[in-house]
This record gives C-alpha cells, structure tokens and sequence, in this order.
C-alpha cells in the first residue's frame, strides 16, 4: 500500500474529510442546484491540476450559465503565497494539505476544505527511454533528472520517494523547476533525461514522454484539498464550486485524467 505523503496533519485531515460545504443560511448546496448561481470567480490551483480543471471550469458553467471561472495555475507553495498578499482569489484547490493548512490557519478559509482527489508519482523519460531508466536507481546513474522545486509539494513528494529507497541523486545532475507542469515539460522539450512527476502530469505530456510506473512500497499519495476563501465577491459560487468537486460528473471528469478518488 502507498505512503500517505503528508504526515502530521491528522487534526486537518479529520476536519477535510468530514464536512460538506453549507449556505449561510445553513442549508446544503448542492452541485447540481438550481441555476440561481451567478458571478464570476477566480479559482487558484496547483498545476497539476491544469487540465482537469479546464474540464471541470466548462463543464461547472454549463451547468451555471450565470457563472464565469478563471483559473490561476501555479505551485501551491506559491499561490499560498499570492493569496496571503493579497491576489484575488475565491477558491483554492491544493496539491498537498500543507500549503492548505497555512490558509486555515490564517483564518483565509470560508469553511473547512474538502479532499477531492488523490494522486501518485511515476517516472518519465524521453520517448523511447534512451537512457533506459527502469527505477528510481538509475537517476543516479548520470542522466540528467528533473524534479520539482524542493519548496513545493511535487518537489517534497519526489524527495520522500528517493529518501525512501535510500538513494541521492546528486544535484549536479538535477534541473529544478518550479511546478509540477514545468518538471515534466523539461523532458518533453529535451532538457532532461528523466524526472519524477504526478501520474496525471505524465499522462497529459501524452507521446511526449514515456512514463515508468513506481512499485507501491516506494510511491506516494498526493491528497488534493481545495476550500472557498475568505473576501469573495461571489461567495456562493466559491463553495458551489467545491461542492461541484466531490459530486460523481467531476469525479468522472478527474477520473477520465488519472486522478484517485479521494477516499
């Protein structure tokens, strides 16, 4: 079975998984209310996220023909970061439950966040696998390796996967890029050999990459949060949205691009 990648956060776990996100008037909302939703939202995501939720965008809309969602992608390290000083935001939707843990603190949060999706890592290689890379060993073994900035959470999920089968690769053999879309794309454009990237990622680089399957004793999982935030101008919509994330038309969507259900 996977490790679970994010340790020590048991207190925030409990409080993701167990709440459902309510009206303030108390009531549930439902992703597939009415259509008496309108406004327009900017949701921040990591950017493994990226496709899925373009999917996911259009298809929240068409439900809601009087919403608009514009996505902000980045590392979830550093839209912690932006939305902490200040950029507008009304949803955030994290590759790890640690990022989200500095927004609940802060008291950023419009409820309790709620895990919609997991995810795992895999290797990639240059079609073909030229160099012939079968296992996390073989990165020490020269090629050149992309992994994400140690700060983020691709970047500390691959890190973990290494300590794990007590390797080092050395860093004069690594290219560091700062999010999880970047990563893979270094060895889609030729400037790496390898990398260790999200399942997801690896599947929507397509031919570009070939991707390598970790065995489960040296994985991890990546657990997805995402919560409405505080200061929105259009707050229903922001928790309609993350309702929409647990409901079985996303689940499919987020399925359909590799992700794991959240439980």
């Amino acid at each position: 079975m996977s490790r679970v990648a994010s340790r020590g956060c048991g207190v925030i776990v409990a409080l993701i998984v167990a709440v459902t996100a309510c009206g303030s008037n108390g009531r549930v909302e439902h992703a597939n209310a009415p259509n008496s939703l309108s406004g327009s939202i900017t949701v921040s995501i990591a950017s493994s996220l990226n496709a899925a939720f373009e999917k996911l965008s259009s298809e929240f809309t068409r439900r809601h023909p009087g919403t608009s969602v514009e996505l902000n992608t980045g590392s979830s390290t550093a839209l912690v970061t932006q939305i902490e000083q200040g950029a507008p935001a009304d949803v955030f939707a994290s590759a790890d439950i640690a990022n989200m843990t500095v927004l609940v603190d802060a008291k950023r949060t419009a409820g309790a966040p709620k895990v919609f999706a997991r995810n795992r890592l895999a290797l990639v290689t240059k079609p073909g696998n030229p160099r012939h890379i079968t296992t996390i060993a073989d990165l020490v073994n020269g090629p050149v390796v992309a992994l994400c900035a140690a700060t983020v959470p691709c970047g500390k999920y691959a890190g973990q996967i290494v300590s794990t089968v007590g390797l080092e690769i050395p860093e004069s053999s690594v290219t560091r890029e700062p999010d999880a879309r970047a990563t893979v794309g270094a060895v889609a454009n030729g400037d790496a050999d390898a990398a260790i990237v999200y399942v997801t990622d690896a599947r929507s680089a397509g031919t570009t990459v070939q991707m390598v399957a970790l065995p489960d004793a040296q994985n991890v999982i990546a657990t997805y949060p995402a919560a409405a935030l505080t200061g929105s101008n259009a707050p229903k919509v922001g928790r309609a949205f993350v309702a929409f994330l647990t409901s079985p038309p996303a689940q499919a969507v987020l399925a359909n691009f590799g992700f794991l259900p959240p439980t």
